[in-house]
């Protein structure tokens, strides 16, 4: 049995099955499980969060529940890379992309053009805009309750 922790904070343990005798494939079964973010990192990333809101002229989403989700990603990703990585985002070496800070919150599209993939900062011109640059702890729990 093999066991590999990987920079999302999901592990896979893959269980190799036999080899038939007439030499075809392997099959090999996956098990993920998701480690939660440290709620340590989820309030320095919610506040980060106000704070950048607030600087940049931006607000979060009419629907909290897509800037909790964002938030709990960024917390991941600074809990598991050391750097709020953007979680909307596939990448073939999470670490790699995380050194390179490219991609890290606020990444250089926002920086330069105000441009959030991930629908956390959004411009007063955007249709899914709310009103608010504040997001609470417990509405981050509760929008991520079921998840």
């Amino acid at each position: 049995m093999t066991l590999q922790a990987q920079a999302s904070s999901s592990f896979t343990i893959g269980i190799p099955s036999f080899t038939s005798p007439l030499g075809r494939s392997r099959h090999r079964h996956v098990v993920r499980a998701q480690v939660e973010p440290s709620e340590k990192a989820v309030e320095i990333m919610r506040k980060f969060s106000e704070q950048y809101a607030r600087k940049s002229g931006t607000y979060f989403c009419v629907d909290k529940g897509v800037t909790s989700v964002v938030i709990k990603g960024l917390a991941d990703h600074k809990d598991s890379l050391g750097a709020p990585l953007c979680p909307c985002r596939h990448y073939d070496d999470k670490a790699a992309e995380a050194g390179q800070g490219f991609w890290n919150c606020p990444c250089v599209p926002m920086r330069e053009r105000k441009e959030c993939h991930c629908m956390l900062f959004l411009t007063p011109d955007n249709d899914f805009a709310g009103k608010e640059q504040t997001i609470s702890l417990d509405e981050i729990r509760e929008a991520t309750a079921n998840m």
